[in-house]
């Protein structure tokens, strides 16, 4: 974790004791510079994270003020969580995973989206997730072959696969890139969750990248509209 994340961090649980209380100027930016040993554009990149999570306003020639945090809405787009993330963040229990793995010859998109060598092949990851015995998500990962290499393929089950990059790869995702879908009914994937009449589906793609923000993942995430909920909090510039 880079340091003005701990910095962001610390005066997050600052502010969670009430040592700043809404309403409260927190330090300058020299004071806390010189609290915390760093410069003072580490602060500012500690204090735009936490103006980022609306735990703070910048009033500009005026100072940092604590302010009373955003509600925290089910599956924000804001922040990038894993489909079990969701899943848990839905209210739902994780059920059944059928998953399939499997090397493949990418189409050209898959080649320009992950910026792939010539002749290289990816990673074909799809599961099926499940609540309730019902199908609620289908996942089709499309992984950078050289860079995940051949030992997925052995896995029977992959579990979290930001874990997985994590843990077997040591490639941690830190953002992405996504595009919000109304996939028609005859979208073969679609149909996978189409088990009611009244069942719609939304479709997330994206291009995941990891802390160098090279491309490791396109993910094709397919969800229930009727189980998700998906919301974005805008402000104005």
């Amino acid at each position: 974790m880079a340091v003005y994340q701990k910095i962001k961090k610390e005066l997050e649980t600052a502010i969670a004791e009430g040592i700043y209380q809404v309403g409260d100027r927190l330090p300058p930016e020299i004071n806390l510079a010189k609290q915390f040993n760093v410069s003072r554009e580490t602060i500012r990149s500690a204090i735009r994270l936490l103006e980022q999570a609306g735990k703070v306003v910048v009033r500009h020639g005026v100072g940092t003020f604590v302010v009373t945090p955003l509600p925290s809405l089910p599956n924000s787009l804001e922040n990038l969580m894993s489909v079990t993330s969701m899943i848990l963040h839905a209210g739902l229990e994780d059920g059944e995973r059928r998953e399939k793995l499997r090397s493949e010859v990418p189409t050209d998109e898959w080649k320009e989206l992950l910026q792939l060598q010539q002749e290289e092949k990816v990673i074909i990851h799809e599961r099926i997730r499940t609540a309730n015995n019902e199908p609620i998500v289908f996942s089709k990962n499309v992984l950078s072959h050289h860079l995940v290499g051949n030992d997925i393929l052995k896995k029977e089950t992959i579990g979290s696969l930001f874990q997985y990059l994590k843990n077997e790869c040591n490639i941690e995702i830190n953002k992405a890139s996504s595009e919000i879908v109304v996939p028609l009914h005859t979208d073969p994937n679609c149909q996978k969750l189409l088990i009611h009449p009244v069942t719609t589906v939304l479709l997330l793609k994206q291009i995941h990248y990891d802390q160098n923000n090279v491309p490791v993942l396109y993910s094709l995430d397919y969800f229930r509209n009727d189980i998700f909920k998906f919301f974005i909090t805008r402000t104005k510039n």
